[in-house]
């Protein structure tokens, strides 16, 4: 029997770049990518697409939208690492650890949307502690979060490392405008009735997220406090290979949260921090935007639909 055939459509970005390093080597699977003399031939594009077995998907959405167009072939599975489809009804969304079953509707899936970086570290505080009851699913949330250049893509590496590189800002806030494309998608899958307020911020380091959530406990119920939550999410994650939840003990001793400390991998770090004083609780979230926010992800759900070819 031979091996599946995975073609990664786009893999020049760094999403893509990424995911064919995680992946080559592998005897499991047959990895197949388009010369770059063919990559903006739409009809070597469509043969490619529909000869595979898995295609994952790392292109601009509209691009995204015609690749899955072009698709006749009913035996193909995709993986859609652009937000074209995060919010389509159609689609399964890839976060394997955030809700019971998920692997498994994952596993099964003809289609399935990659989640976006930022949403993957808020979905996972935020949908366990809404789906309990424990945060309001009315909460006036705020997210925070400060992202590794290379979440621009190719645009912020050249930024940040081409030939004009002295001039990049050490730190930008940007989405001023607050009409971010990622909103949508985390008030979704986290069970949210609003939308959130989202402020990203972009650091000169190239990859890695730190995420935060600030919470006030008079908003919350009286008996819910700081561990009530951290016992929640350690209840959801428990046993999750990918997602990991600080003991408080840990978090308590924390004096800085480290973007980059787990570049290079699929993980994510959860924690919980509190101030009984002030009645103030911050959700946190540090991982990769290139692992566990992008590539990594990619590669988890590509494994367990390979688990089901």
């Amino acid at each position: 029997m031979s091996s599946p055939l995975v073609f990664i459509d786009g893999d020049q970005g760094t999403t893509g770049l990424q995911i064919h390093e995680r992946l080559r080597g592998r005897s499991d699977l047959s990895l197949f990518t388009l010369a770059a003399s063919e990559r903006k031939d739409p009809r070597r594009r469509a043969e490619a697409i529909n000869a595979c077995d898995i295609a994952i998907l790392c292109l601009p959405d509209a691009a995204a939208r015609e690749a899955v167009n072009a698709i006749v072939n009913p035996a193909v599975r995709v993986i859609d690492a652009s937000s074209a489809h995060r919010t389509h009804p159609d689609w399964t969304y890839g976060f394997p650890e955030m809700a019971p079953g998920q692997a498994e509707r994952i596993a099964n899936a003809r289609r399935v949307t990659n989640p976006g970086c930022y949403p993957t570290g808020a979905i996972g505080l935020l949908s366990p502690l809404v789906q309990a009851g424990l945060v309001p699913a009315s909460y006036p949330v705020s997210i925070y979060a400060v992202s590794g250049y290379s979440g621009r893509g190719r645009a912020g590496v050249e930024e940040y490392e081409g030939q004009d590189a002295v001039s990049a800002p050490a730190f930008q806030v940007y989405g001023l405008e607050l009409a971010h494309k990622h909103p949508p998608e985390i008030q979704q899958h986290a069970g949210l009735a609003q939308r959130p307020i989202f402020v990203p911020a972009y650091g000169a380091f190239r990859q890695g997220i730190v995420l935060t959530v600030p919470l006030a406990l008079r908003l919350l119920a009286p008996d819910v406090d700081g561990a009530t939550l951290h016992a929640c999410l350690a209840r959801h994650y428990a046993g999750a290979a990918h997602v990991h939840v600080l003991p408080l003990h840990e978090s308590s001793e924390q004096k800085y949260l480290d973007p980059q400390v787990l570049n290079g991998t699929n993980d994510m770090h959860l924690s919980v921090f509190s101030n009984v004083e002030h009645g103030h609780v911050l959700l946190s979230a540090v991982f990769d935007n290139l692992g566990k926010g992008a590539s990594g992800a990619a590669v988890q759900n590509l494994d367990l639909m390979l688990a089901q070819q």
